[in-house]
């Protein structure tokens, strides 16, 4: 533990004793201890939340062991006590980065881990970010979760941040980042949780979006595969290997959750872009009365054997060669039907001679790119009609190389993003 707590009251005291300490003085010494976090890296004076990569070091002798550190005085608050502690936090913090204060109660040990692993619910529950899976799991069901999208040109890279605009402190809000990789048969958007790490072999790497030649049909790629019990396991070998039997340089599974496909519209007689989304690792089912959409809680420490340990036994490939495609799984076996995705068609404005959507004030220029998605159903479908007519993914520019990105459930985040990268692809077939 670091040394400027040494300054502070045992915690391990009685409770009375505690309980006399305000809230705000609880949380002060919270965010005091993020100098003592070792799991959380610096990045220009900035606590860099989420981003920290997973240290792969060879401890000396003398170090002082886990189960030694657990012993702490932090690890050691009476249960009671710890559990009033996080449940006050966590329902302080309502924003992000705010919520920081409630990563930092979960970087302090691991008791003090599981309890707030516990407590902190999942967007689709309480609308707020706050994990990295969070960015996997499905948004809230009655309001979007408002966020907005920044394309560098120079670099070719695209960011997405928390909040309704952007800000002098935006890069405290940053959720993922996306690369685009031009190819000869097509275009890779390698997506990461690090802004200057898109290495596939990186513990960073979430996924990627890959387009065909003409830039009319995508493929969604995630670094997990499904976790839904609706989705059956298919025929490919079961065997999982630990991570750190691996060698962490070899290139990382895809495995195939979305497709995107855009009609053809040569010189725009059709009028706008008509695309439509088959989520394969979500069922139609999640959408009506009682269904649920896959939830992940965890990112998986296991990588596929034949997409890791075959290959390093094989040689076919060079371990530092993560441009090559990496193994992608098939698409995961629904046990009904999979979502699809549509975009809502735009009425045509006499007036203005245009045409237009209602996107509530959060689009503000037009766009060929500005795009609404609802549920494309059947009437034997038996989805309701309040859920046929919800947006659950609005997507607009708002200035230059600056645009919204409004998502909800079922969609999560990287599955949102990933659909909105498709748009910033050149299709000469569809324009």
């Amino acid at each position: 533990m670091n040394k400027n707590l040494k300054g502070h009251g045992c915690l391990t005291g009685s409770i009375r004793k505690r309980a006399k300490m305000s809230f705000k003085g609880i949380v002060r010494e919270l965010k005091e201890m993020r100098e003592g976090i070792g799991n959380l890296s610096r990045r220009g004076g900035e606590v860099r939340l989420w981003r920290g990569r997973t240290r792969s070091h060879i401890a000396p002798d003398q170090a002082v062991p886990s189960e030694e550190v657990e012993q702490g005085r932090w690890a050691n608050l009476p249960p009671e006590l710890l559990l009033d502690i996080i449940l006050r936090v966590e329902a302080s913090e309502t924003s992000w980065p705010a919520r920081s204060t409630v990563v930092f109660c979960a970087a302090v040990c691991k008791t003090w881990r599981e309890v707030t692993k516990e407590i902190v619910q999942t967007p689709e529950q309480c609308g707020r970010l706050t994990f990295p899976i969070s960015l996997k799991q499905p948004g809230p069901r009655d309001f979007p979760i408002q966020c907005f999208i920044k394309r560098d040109r120079a670099t070719s890279t695209f960011r997405l941040y928390y909040g309704l605009t952007p800000s002098e402190d935006e890069n405290d809000k940053l959720l993922l980042a996306a690369r685009k990789i031009r190819r000869a048969t097509g275009t890779d958007f390698v997506i990461s949780l690090d802004a200057n790490d898109f290495s596939r072999a990186s513990s960073a790497y979430v996924g990627k979006l890959r387009s065909n030649f003409l830039g009319t049909k995508f493929t969604i790629y995630d670094s997990q595969p499904p976790c839904d019990a609706a989705v059956k396991t298919t025929n490919r070998s079961s065997r999982r290997f630990h991570a750190k039997q691996v060698s962490p340089r070899l290139p990382a599974c895809n495995y195939s959750i979305a497709t995107i496909s855009y009609e053809l519209n040569v010189l725009r007689t059709r009028g706008p872009r008509r695309l439509h989304c088959i989520m394969h690792s979500i069922p139609l089912f999640s959408i009506q009365d009682g269904g649920t959409a896959p939830t992940p809680k965890s990112f998986p420490h296991f990588v596929d054997a034949q997409c890791s340990l075959s290959r390093a036994l094989q040689g076919k490939e060079p371990a530092v060669n993560f441009s090559s495609t990496s193994l992608s799984e098939p698409p995961p076996v629904l046990s009904g039907d999979p979502l699809v995705l549509k975009n809502k068609a735009p009425r045509w404005h006499e007036q203005l001679q245009c045409w237009c959507l209602n996107f509530r004030g959060r689009v503000t220029v037009a766009s060929v790119k500005n795009f609404q998605l609802v549920a494309a159903v059947e009437p034997h479908h038996n989805v309701p009609p309040a859920e046929q007519e919800k947006v659950i993914l609005q997507f607009g520019k708002i200035g230059k190389d600056i645009f919204t990105m409004d998502y909800r459930y079922p969609l999560s985040a990287f599955q949102a993003f990933a659909i909105c990268l498709s748009s910033f692809d050149t299709k000469p077939a569809c324009e």
